[in-house]
């Protein structure tokens, strides 16, 4: 999926992830957040969490995203909840960050393990940033069940990319991580991320039916839709795992 894809379909989304707002302040509320936390976001979208955290919770942090019009909503979401003074955010490549060794209570990758080709990688770039007893949130698919071969076509996704719960922990593990905790998403939070998108992506092609862009558009809204209600509903899940460096 496109950049310009993602910015247009997530136009009206504040959390770009299949995560309510609800248990987003949950999964801050699990890790102790507070005013001392300081956090970097790997490819951190709008900034949602970041700057709740730093409206509920008074942690600082640091996001990093590749899209301009991402980044630009995070900013006025900042200014809205007036977290200036503790939230910042940079354009630019999340794969390509190098922060100073051991410099944040928190770093996470909230759904971008893409990142690092996936999670053994990801971590790879996560865990020099962190501090001695920090923790890491990485945010990732998982089967809820084996779904039939054909799932794997029409949801874009190779037999390999993503494992069972238990098979999630396993490469957390492999990684050098320890799962301390978890919030998953559940059906409706799919249903809030996904379907939500169908109309918005609707109203774009109602509005732009001439834009170079409305073919992909309208091809990316009709398979998002036969993709959730077909096979993402029932086999995928997601969630967001605490993890501690084991080594």
């Amino acid at each position: 999926m496109s950049l310009a894809l993602h910015e247009i379909s997530e136009a009206n989304h504040r959390i770009l992830n299949p995560f309510t707002d609800d248990k987003l302040m949950l999964l801050g509320s699990v890790c102790g957040v507070g005013p001392a936390t300081s956090i970097l976001d790997l490819a951190c979208g709008k900034g949602e969490m970041l700057c709740r955290w730093a409206q509920s919770y008074g942690a600082s942090g640091h996001g990093i995203d590749i899209s301009e019009v991402f980044l630009r909503a995070a900013h006025e979401r900042a200014v809205a909840l007036q977290v200036t003074d503790r939230v910042a955010f940079t354009q630019g490549d999340a794969a390509a960050y190098r922060g100073a060794a051991g410099a944040f209570d928190v770093v996470s990758c909230v759904g971008a393990t893409w990142i690092g080709d996936g999670v053994p990688g990801t971590i790879e770039l996560m865990l020099p940033m962190v501090k001695p007893g920090g923790l890491l949130l990485v945010g990732e698919p998982f089967w809820i069940d084996p779904p039939p071969p054909e799932a794997h076509d029409v949801m874009r996704c190779g037999p390999d990319d993503f494992t069972s719960l238990a098979g999630t922990l396993e490469r957390f593990s492999a990684a050098g991580t320890d799962l301390v905790e978890m919030v998953l998403a559940d059906a409706d939070s799919w249903d809030r991320y996904v379907a939500a998108q169908w109309w918005t992506l609707a109203k774009w092609l109602e509005a732009n039916p001439d834009d170079p862009l409305a073919v992909q558009v309208r091809t990316f809204r009709d398979r998002s839709r036969w993709s959730h209600v077909a096979y993402g509903r029932r086999y995928l899940g997601w969630g967001v795992f605490v993890l501690r460096p084991s080594r």
